[in-house]
């Protein structure tokens, strides 16, 4: 296999504090960078979203929707109509 190297100018702290997660779960960057590039190509684009997630389906959110429509089926709710002013 043929290699190439890659190189690239960053904020120190930014190369800093990922380093210090890289660490924590036993790697170093090139590996981590090199895991990176090879789910860019396998999946054909980033391996994450580059947009804000829609707060509807946080965790917490999705969570207390599954409590309302258990109450619901309970029959643990009130009716009410909307009444437009």
């Amino acid at each position: 296999m043929k290699t190439a190297v890659l190189q690239f100018r960053l904020d120190e702290d930014l190369k800093t504090r990922a380093e210090s997660i890289f660490a924590n779960i036993g790697l170093d960057t090139p590996s981590a960078m090199r895991l990176f590039l090879k789910q860019v190509v396998n999946r054909g684009r980033l391996p994450f979203s580059m947009v804000k997630e829609d707060p509807f389906y946080s965790e917490e959110n999705q969570k207390r929707l599954k409590e309302s429509i258990a109450q619901m089926e309970a029959g643990k709710c009130a009716v009410r109509e909307l009444v437009e002013v």
